[in-house]
């Protein structure tokens, strides 16, 4: 009888320890898991990038590092850090603090391309809209909306700490 019940019982606890290691690629579970979407995207211009970070209670942390445009910092890297961020399953959206008179806010969803492993490049796509918020001299803000696609860096570079 032990025979029998080991016979019956190894196959299944095998079965169980295997499903419970190996990763699933199927895509469809990449919103569970923030630890495999979270880092570098694309941004608007070469050269430029949103870091993306999905922390506990979905809260979305992060910044923005861009080329100023202004004459006065034309060239130069300004870090916009999130002010707001947060997620739920495959949307987020986030808001950025005031740099120089400008500011951001993006609404949308994240997906994952089935064909690549998680941590390469274009794993995760971010879609959604983003507006930019400019005060002009005298205050008055303007807004310029666009659609937008961020694809994700590979996880193997290393994220520049942004300036506060």
């Amino acid at each position: 009888m032990r025979l029998l019940l080991l016979l019956i019982a190894a196959p299944l606890i095998t079965i169980a320890v295997l499903a419970q290691a190996a990763p699933d690629h199927s895509g469809q579970d990449s919103t569970y898991h923030p630890d495999a979407l979270s880092g570098m995207y694309t941004f608007l211009h070469e050269g430029e990038f949103v870091e993306i970070d999905f922390e506990e209670q979905h809260r979305l942390t992060g910044f923005i590092s861009r080329f100023g445009d202004l004459d006065s910092d034309r060239g130069a890297f300004l870090d916009h850090m999130f002010s707001k961020g947060e997620y739920s399953g495959d949307t987020l959206s986030f808001t950025t603090k005031a740099v120089h008179g400008v500011w951001f806010e993006f609404k949308g969803k994240i997906s994952t391309d089935k064909s690549k492993q998680p941590g390469s490049e274009g794993y995760a796509i971010v879609h959604g809209t983003l507006i930019q918020y400019k005060d002009d001299n005298n205050k008055k803000t303007s807004a310029k909306s666009a659609e937008v696609s961020f694809k994700s860096f590979p996880h193997d570079l290393s994220v520049p700490e942004p300036k506060k």
